[in-house]
């Protein structure tokens, strides 16, 4: 996945420049640095997995409650206990939803490189926040990828248990794990 690069309009400013390029600067910020806009694009990337992770778990929200409504009725007369495996598939499809929504927790709360000069000085940070960039796009296409597969789970029995195939193939664990490697990289610099 390649992001969008945008030039500087700083750059080509001529005698303003360096006006300009001091009240930047003197505000600690520079919007235009490639730094900058990477950590912005970092953000925009996880919340655009978060967003399809919450949809892979709304499906399985209403998975789940179809196959309450149409499998475990309210108690009888006749019949006082609900189905044993029709209550273990509902507490599967929950499963599946909680093991979602940590996973969205873990993409939405991960760490971004603060923008800190002293550390600035002392390390490429460009050069990191790229490897980041790449390894957020890898995250996008496994996301999209188990968006794409759990879409397909119709049938609320096999749902939890396809869905944890699915999770395991796709390696956003893995993913993740590679990320945290980047960002040590960074912080051991």
């Amino acid at each position: 996945m390649e992001l969008k690069a945008t030039d500087n309009p700083i750059d080509s400013a001529g005698p303003a420049k360096q006006v300009l390029s001091n009240l930047f600067y003197g505000w600690g910020y520079n919007f235009y640095r490639k730094e900058n806009q990477l950590r912005a694009d970092d953000l925009l990337i996880r919340a655009k997995v978060s967003e399809m992770l919450a949809a892979m778990r709304a499906h399985l929200a209403g998975l789940e409650r179809d196959w309450r409504c149409e499998h475990l009725p309210a108690p009888t007369r006749e019949h006082p206990f609900p189905d044993p495996a029709a209550v273990a598939t509902a507490q599967a499809l929950q499963r599946a939803q909680q093991g979602i929504e940590s996973l969205e927790t873990k993409v939405r709360t991960a760490p971004v490189p603060e923008m800190d000069r002293v550390t600035q000085r002392h390390l490429n940070e460009r050069e990191a926040l790229e490897r980041l960039a790449e390894v957020d796009g890898e995250l996008v296409m496994a996301a999209k990828s188990v968006l794409d597969a759990s879409a397909g789970l119709l049938d609320p029995a096999t749902a939890a248990s396809g869905l944890s195939a699915i999770l395991a193939q796709s390696g956003m664990e893995a993913v993740l794990a590679r990320r945290a490697e980047v960002l040590s990289v960074i912080a051991v610099a």
